[in-house]
């Protein structure tokens, strides 16, 4: 698989899923089961985006943070 997320664009992105995550978590006690998990969708995304450094939906839109000579 290609990479297409920078090493920032990652550590951005794994720490709003953080942060969203905690939020949902602090404040979902007003959420049903399913629609907790609707949005718990949301940090899942960042973090698997963020750790494999790879989006579809950058993919789909030919657009890549990526740079060879970033680790």
């Amino acid at each position: 698989m290609i990479q297409n997320v920078g090493s920032y664009d990652r550590v951005i992105r794994i720490a709003l899923a953080a942060v969203v995550a905690a939020g949902l978590l602090t404040l979902g006690r007003s959420f049903s089961g399913p629609e907790m998990l609707a949005w718990l969708l949301i940090p899942l995304v960042l973090l698997l985006t963020g750790a494999t450094g790879y989006c579809p939906l950058y993919g789909l839109l030919g657009i890549s943070t990526h740079r060879p000579w970033q680790r």
